[in-house]
């Protein structure tokens, strides 16, 4: 089978790399008989006054019409009315899902039980680097406050400095949300600190390719699906609701249940000096075999 994807980019990072999980899930399903072509962000102003790219003209017609994130959705839909194929929007658009022909979104964002959605157990992510992982290698990455999260610091630090007593070679990094000083607050801990701004882009994929077992504020729940792509344990560092119904508390509590993540209880009873390999989580693979199925590509 040989199929052509156009995926349309939206200038976020974080919405481009869920939508080359999937090109990159879909690879997996097909093997190396995929094209993509990626077209550069579009304004809704730019497609009002001189539409699609001329370019588009001279591209091999799509199978599907990728795109994650508000700006891609009006550049993806008048591109399938053009040029046909099926148009695939990833995470619950702002524009009526009866537009897209398929739409991939996650769990928590409790999508609709319709015929042409397709739920992900959390945002899709790439696969890490190939690789063995580094014997007594472990992570902490660290959030911060979000609209659905407090940042508890004396709690954080807490288990922090208890994760870093034990046995191992201990990285601890922040992110851009991280509130000033609390790294600095950790060194002297035993961990090696990394500041974000200081590390090259692939440098967070190789740490968790790397790490035997990885521990990420609750807050991040992006980061906890990227580290359920390694095959380290992975634990979460609970923080406070700011409100009763909170579908990411509801979403980690989920991955507790299914025990495919420890929490700081474990530290007390010294779960997580068991180390256990698993699989990687590879939910791009799942929804891509997904996509071809619903769409009469693969057999059921």
């Amino acid at each position: 089978m040989q199929l052509t994807i156009w995926r349309f980019l939206d200038g976020n990072r974080a919405h481009e790399k869920q939508s080359a999980a999937l090109i990159s899930g879909l690879r997996d399903c097909i093997g190396d008989t995929l094209d993509c072509y990626d077209i550069a962000p579009l304004t809704l102003f730019q497609l009002l006054r001189r539409g699609l790219p001329a370019e588009l003209q001279q591209l091999p017609l799509p199978h599907f019409i990728v795109g994650a994130g508000h700006r891609s959705h009006w550049p993806m839909l008048l591109a399938r009315r053009r040029f046909g194929g099926r148009s695939v929007v990833i995470m619950k658009p702002s524009l009526p899902l009866c537009w897209f022909d398929f739409a991939i979104i996650p769990e928590h964002d409790r999508p609709p039980a319709l015929a042409n959605v397709i739920v992900s157990q959390g945002a899709l992510t790439e696969p890490l680097p190939a690789g063995p992982t580094v014997a007594g290698r472990g992570l902490i990455l660290l959030g911060g406050p979000s609209k659905h999260f407090r940042w508890d610091g004396t709690k954080v630090q807490a288990v922090v400095e208890k994760l870093l007593q034990m046995p191992g070679d201990w990285i601890v990094s922040d992110s851009r949300r991280t509130p000033l000083g609390v790294l600095e607050r950790l060194r002297g801990s035993g961990g090696k600190i990394f500041h974000w701004r200081d590390c090259p882009p692939d440098w967070l994929a190789e740490q968790l390719a790397q790490a035997e077992r990885i521990w990420v504020t609750g807050d991040s729940i992006s980061m906890l699906f990227e580290a359920l792509q390694s095959r380290a344990q992975v634990g979460v560092i609970a923080l406070p609701s700011r409100r009763r119904n909170n579908k990411v508390r509801a979403a980690v509590q989920r991955l507790l249940d299914q025990e495919m993540l420890v929490d700081a209880l474990a530290l007390e009873q010294g779960e997580c000096i068991k180390a256990v390999p698993r699989e990687p989580l590879a939910q791009q693979r799942l929804c891509a075999r997904a996509l071809l199925r619903r769409s009469g590509m693969v057999e059921s």
